[in-house]
Formats: structure tokens, sequence, C-alpha cells
């Protein structure tokens, strides 16, 4: 057998460990949580970053800088490849249209046209942003880049 003959199905629903149940099933009497401390308790969540009386990492390290990342705009970005096989000649492509054809998934996003591919179709393209590739591509075929 090959992992590549497992269905997606198997190991969906797996079963829960019954614990608790004699030592029989291998999870009885402390129920595999072991002897005492924090750990063995009812509530006990345990802390990732905790080492056990050293200085911990973050403590370690020193603070500073500054990150931009933040405050970066992220785009929803589609090429034009993929507008010339989903839409037909002299479509009108908008974002809600993107989400239509399953090509962007959160409209929340701004939409970013890049110019991998070739165009041929004449459509009009209302997007945030393209590409310069891409809004000479969608122009050469005579349709249109519109910034919305």
């Amino acid at each position: 057998m090959n992992i590549t003959e497992i269905t997606k199905l198997a190991g969906r629903n797996k079963r829960s460990k019954r614990v608790g149940r004699g030592h029989g099933g291998g999870n009885g009497k402390t129920c595999g949580r072991g002897h005492k401390g924090a750990g063995s308790r009812a509530g006990s969540k345990g802390f990732s970053l905790s080492e056990g009386g050293q200085m911990p990492t973050f403590r370690r390290l020193p603070k500073r800088g500054f990150s931009n990342a933040k405050f970066t705009t992220r785009y929803s970005v589609v090429n034009i490849a993929s507008l010339e096989t989903r839409f037909d000649a002299g479509a009108h492509v908008t974002p809600q249209a993107l989400e239509a054809t399953g090509l962007i998934r959160n409209l929340r996003l701004p939409v970013k046209i890049l110019g991998n591919g070739e165009m041929t179709k004449k459509l009009t393209v209302d997007a945030a942003k393209f590409s310069e590739t891409a809004r000479k591509k969608i122009e050469a075929a005579g349709g249109e880049a519109r910034v919305r």
C-alpha cells in the first residue's frame, strides 16, 4: 500500500482516546497524564514558552527596530492567463466576477492583475492595481484596464 492510495476520507473520523478504563487499555490509572504536577490536574493548558526557570528566549533577545509588515497592503493576485481561460471576449471583469469564477477568495482584499500569460480576448478589467506588462497586454488585445 502506498500513501497515494489513501483517500481523503481516511483518518477523517478518528476515534477519541478512551482513558481511565483499566491498565489493559494502555491509558488506565493516571490516564496518560503522569504523576502529580500541574499537567495532571484539570484545566492545565501548559505554557509553551516556559523554559523551567531558564531565562526565556523572548526575554533574552533584544527588542529593537520597527517593522512595516503590519502596514503592508496585501492583494489578491490574478494573472491574465487565468482571465483568458475563464472569461469570454467582451466580458466585464470585476472583483465580484473573479470571485464567482473562483479566481479570488476574499473580496475584502484589493485585486492586482499580473502580466503572466498571453491575452487575445478584448476584456474590460476593473482592479485596484495592474502590473505594467498586464496593462500593456490588455490594451494591446483591444481591452481596457481600469483602476477602481
